[in-house]
């Protein structure tokens, strides 16, 4: 089994390089395609990494991973499933870049908004059409007596 690399990304700028001593793998029969192999070969595939324990993140990246990945995690263990495709090489891979995906989607950084107030032309637009509202309402009252 080969390291783990998350390529670089918002948060990651020279990517991420996970040793593959710290991920665990682990196979099972899978379910839906595969003909008659479907029972008898492991092709699905259980990738594991304990974010508490692994010496690919940082102090600051070890406290986001946890925080933002808390819902999908058993303790401080990150587990992906694979068993779209019939091969396990193939289900390997694709358990590899989920896990990849999840991490560089957990460790960029929170995206700031920075208020803006509105454009003189939008307030303008707004208020006109305030106002094209107030006399379509008032259209339709009934005259008063001074009429």
């Amino acid at each position: 089994m080969d390291d783990l690399r998350v390529m670089p990304g918002p948060g990651l700028p020279h990517g991420l390089h996970v040793p593959a001593g710290e991920l665990v793998e682990q196979f099972s029969r899978s379910s839906g395609p595969g003909g008659q192999g479907v029972n008898t070969t492991d092709s699905r595939v259980q990738l594991s990494l304990d974010l508490a324990t692994t010496t690919a993140l940082g102090d600051t990246q070890h406290a986001r991973a946890l925080d933002r990945l808390a819902p999908s995690l058993a303790g401080t263990v990150l587990t992906v499933a694979a068993s779209e495709h019939r091969s396990q090489r193939q289900n390997r891979r694709a358990a590899r870049d989920r896990l990849a995906t999840l991490l560089r989607e957990a460790l960029a950084p929170d995206t700031v908004r920075r208020p803006t107030r509105p454009t003189y032309g939008s307030r303008l637009r707004r208020l006109e059409a305030k106002s094209r509202r107030s006399q379509a309402k008032a259209a339709r009252r009934r005259p008063s007596a001074s009429d």
